[in-house]
């Protein structure tokens, strides 16, 4: 090894050593390229000399590559680093099935690792805190808080039943030698599972780095068994911290793969959230860190936080009133620890090479090596099975036939031997090899006693056993596959259980910083100077912002621009307009009437803003200097008002008033040049009527993956949704509420009802009284929006069994049997049954008798009032408008700003 070769030279430099004081022995030259030689100050010293450069090159890599191979990368063998695999080994050799102080386990691992007791004892805690191969006693700490171990001379641990039931097998290990040449030790333990994936592993060395995954142990052996078998299979990582994973960038554990991790937050109630579950890579005292640290940066906005962690993880996050934990929580995901991303690499070691590979290859390696393995164990077992009937046949033979009887007169050693051969030849035909010294050599130990005892169906009975077994072991050898099956399936039946999935595995919906981001900055604007910041305090206030938004400003003049925000920046004078600008918002319709040039024609047009550079001006007229903006307005939902035109007196003109309507104007790209409005000079644009909107309803999907509302066609569509509709969610526990459909809203897993909401459609629930024990109906409507309330009791046994939000609901009822006797299911007509009623009413009793099953069936026919749909339409790509000689009358609706 590296490092003894650097003892021992130091060690005969020291005794090379010139005395203290003398300058004549080793003298150092600086050579004109700055290179240092050292050489010995003789006559001969040019012949000597060693260039600094050239020992780093060769020292560098030889370090190099000890550090790869003898410290950082797993072996794909048996999944150990070096120092793991001594310490499983000392294990091993300190077992008696009691625990060992892990002080003394550390002190005998030192036998073999070249290295101090603390790299040993921080490995050893590692390995335990996975709970597999360990089994430990005392304080090793807790990846859950993150709080270490207690001192080894504290802490005990013995091998778990796991680690001695596949990890050792003396009789086809390999072994070599420890650093100092006194002890043998293994250089690979003979593992008969995929321990590297089960545990995971991470390492960084000189030039490379390790990061494989822990995966799950049920679902490896799965996998071993479908590698077996020939068919497909997939491994994704499963961590002891449980949480929520995204691995649909995985790529096989290869680099460039991502596993996105996210804890498991819920909502206690309206103003408290709590975190069940941390991500991988995590611990309780980093995640609040990071929380708080968002905190203090106004990312987002909490009041404080209680860590109640002890067997489980368990976080309350306390909100202020009125603060959305549904934004929140998107929130901690977007700027905290709350979710991590973890790049695995899949680097090993095999040859005494670095490999780089995917966990699916890593798997199949291991599954054939443990068919290897397991070969090789009915190898020897065989050998072994077939030795013993060998000696228990030639004893039977030597016993039975009185032959130890010929050495009665025979004096020396090589007459006895040649007496028992010759007196054994004639019974040598059953034998299945030929008898060796050694077998006579065996047999002249046996003593008198065995002999006067021997029993020669005892003994037969003996040899069919052993043929049994030899019978046995030479068939699972020649159904090699189904015996490693049938290995792994007791693996998983032994000790698979408790070791189920943890952590749940999901697509993750992107969350856009800008939507979620707490704005605690206020935005300033000076119109009439140019100026847009938070630094302008003086001046104007536009909204609330953060400092990642982006801002959208228009111009007097017809310009607009889009830009960070910042403490003070000029973006032009005369500013008609500033807001927050949403690159993603599709509805917002822009309405505006403008002249081209000082003297030209007046234009109208309904554009949407995106796709655009930052702090790059826009033209939106015609791009002719001295043109102004007349008319502007801002829609959220794309409003078109009617407005009046009135012209100036010039010359003949007989109109000089007339009405525009903006919802006859086609919403366009902003690049479009617009329809003419008149060619004469305009007085005056005043606001006649606001508008509705024009633009189509937006339709709305559920996706049940990611649990969120999209536009993106992903999921159940739940409808088209106008700005005032809303949607109905009820959970199992008979909570319901009407929201606003917002993309940002998280979803109970016990939500049961998800739809567009019809405030005058009933609703219909059948549910078990806790208090009274007895089954009731009720049929009700909304009474509150956005507010979430009980419709059953609040007794803690009480319970709903189904609600139904058909107009004419039909329940099947199925009765539990009394003293044998069946009644017949019974079918309720819910509408008929009960009128509907208020929403806090307890509802009519449903049955006296004793129900099994409440079931849901096909609703009766009913048709629903027709609703009365305006004339809308649909925004367009963005495309230039031809421009229109005649007058024409438009329409737009919103926010208002007349000039």
């Amino acid at each position: 090894m590296k490092d003894e070769e650097d003892e021992n030279i130091n060690d005969d430099s020291e005794n090379d050593a010139p005395e203290e004081n003398s300058n004549e022995e080793v003298s150092e030259e600086v050579a004109p390229s700055g290179e240092h030689h050292f050489y010995e100050n003789d006559e001969d010293a040019n012949d000597t000399i060693t260039k600094v450069t050239g020992m780093y090159k060769d020292w560098f890599l030889d370090y190099a590559s000890y550090v790869i191979l003898e410290r950082a990368v797993p072996a794909i063998e048996d999944g150990f680093k070096p120092v793991q695999r001594r310490i499983m080994h000392s294990l091993k050799e300190l077992d008696d099935g009691r625990y060992n102080k892990v002080a003394n386990v550390v002190g005998h691992t030192m036998q073999y690792h070249p290295h101090g007791d603390q790299s040993i004892g921080d490995a050893m805690v590692q390995i335990g805190q996975k709970e597999l191969l360990i089994d430990c006693q005392g304080n090793w700490g807790n990846i859950l808080t993150g709080d270490g171990a207690a001192a080894s001379r504290y802490i005990e641990a013995r091998l778990s039943k796991f680690a001695l039931e596949v990890l050792y097998s003396p009789k086809i290990t390999d072994w070599g030698v420890s650093y100092d040449g006194r002890r043998a030790e293994p250089n690979n333990l003979p593992v008969k599972f995929p321990l590297l994936l089960a545990q995971g592993a991470e390492g960084i060395a000189v030039g490379l780095s390790t990061k494989v995954l822990p995966h799950n142990f049920n679902e490896l052996i799965d996998a071993s068994i479908k590698i077996l078998k020939g068919k497909p299979f997939q491994i994704f990582p499963d961590f002891q911290t449980a949480g929520i994973a995204d691995v649909s960038n995985y790529n096989d554990g290869l680099r460039g793969g991502r596993v996105r991790v996210r804890a498991k937050i819920g909502q206690l109630d309206k103003n408290t959230l709590v975190i069940t579950q941390i991500p991988f890579s995590t611990n309780t005292t980093t995640l609040i860190d990071s929380i708080l640290k968002a905190n203090e940066k106004g990312k987002i906005k909490i009041k404080k936080i209680e860590d109640n962690t002890a067997a489980e993880v368990e976080i309350l996050i306390h909100l202020y009133p009125g603060v959305s934990p549904d934004k929140t929580i998107d929130a901690l995901f977007a700027f905290t620890a709350c979710e991590t991303s973890v790049a695995p690499l899949g680097c090993v070691i095999e040859d005494n090479k670095p490999l780089f590979v995917g966990v699916s290859h890593m798997l199949r390696i291991s599954t054939e090596r443990t068919v290897h393995l397991l070969q090789s164990e009915l190898e020897i077992q065989l050998s072994e099975l077939e030795e013993q009937w060998h000696f228990l046949s030639l004893e039977r033979i030597f016993i039975e036939n009185r032959i130890y009887r010929l050495i009665e007169e025979e004096t020396t050693k090589e007459g006895v031997i040649a007496a028992i051969d010759e007196g054994l030849k004639p019974f040598i035909k059953p034998l299945k090899r030929a008898i060796t010294e050694e077998d006579i050599l065996r047999l002249t130990e046996i003593k008198i006693m065995r002999i006067s005892k021997f029993d020669s169906n005892k003994a037969q009975d003996k040899i069919d056993a052993l043929e049994g077994d030899i019978e046995q072991v030479k068939h699972d050898l020649e159904h090699l596959t189904d015996f490693a099956i049938a290995y792994f399936t007791k693996l998983k039946d032994k000790y698979g259980k408790g070791r189920e999935r943890q952590t749940e595995l999901r697509i993750f919906d992107d969350i856009e910083a800008t939507k979620v981001v707490l704005r605690n900055t206020k935005l300033y604007v000076n119109r009439e100077e140019g100026f847009i910041g938070t630094g302008l305090k003086k001046d104007e206030y536009v909204t609330d912002c953060s400092d990642i938004d982006d801002v959208i400003v228009f111009l007097r003049d017809g310009n607009m621009m889009i830009c960070k925000v910042d403490d003070k920046k000029f973006v032009g004078k005369d500013i008609i307009h500033v807001a927050i600008f949403d690159k993603s918002d599709k509805r917002t319709i822009y309405n505006m009437i403008y002249r081209d040039g000082k003297s030209g024609p007046a234009y109208i047009k309904r554009f949407n803003v995106s796709g655009v550079t930052r702090d790059k001006l826009y033209d939106l007229t015609n791009e002719t200097k001295g043109s102004q903006t007349l008319y502007f307005t801002v829609n959220p939902n794309g409003e078109a008002e009617v407005v009046t035109i009135l012209l100036r007196q010039v010359g003949s003109i007989k109109k000089l008033k007339w009405d525009l309507d903006f919802a006859s104007i086609a919403i366009k790209g902003r690049a479009s040049k617009g329809n003419l409005v008149t060619k004469y000079p305009i007085k005056k644009i005043e606001i006649k009527e606001k508008g509705i909107s024009t633009l189509l309803p937006r339709k709305i999907w559920f996706d049940d993956t990611v649990q969120k509302l999209n536009t993106d066609a992903r999921g159940e569509l739940l409808g088209e949704f106008r700005p005032n509709d809303k949607i109905l969610v009820i959970s199992q526990t008979g909570k319901l509420k009407v929201i606003i459909p917002e993309l940002t809203t998280h979803f109970d897993e016990d939500m049961v009802v998800l739809e567009k909401w019809i405030p005058n459609k009933p609703i219909s629930a059948i549910y078990y009284d806790g208090e009274k024990e007895r089954y009731y109906v009720k049929r009700f409507l909304v009474e509150t929006e956005g507010k979430e309330e009980i419709f059953i009791t609040e007794h803690p046994n009480s319970q709903l069994e189904i609600v139904a939000t058909d107009y004419r609901p039909v329940a099947e009822l199925v009765f539990n049997k009394v003293k044998g006797v069946q009644k017949e299911n019974q079918t309720v007509d819910l509408e008929a049954f009960i009128a509907v009623k208020g929403f806090k009413a307890l509802g009519n009793q449903l049955t006296t008798d004793k129900l099994k099953q409440v079931n849901l069936l096909e609703p009766l026919p009913y048709e629903a009032p027709e609703e009365v749909v305006p004339e809308e339409i649909e925004v367009t790509e963005e495309t230039e408008m031809e421009v229109n000689d005649e007058d024409i009358q438009l329409d737009d609706d919103g926010q208002i700003t007349l000039f």
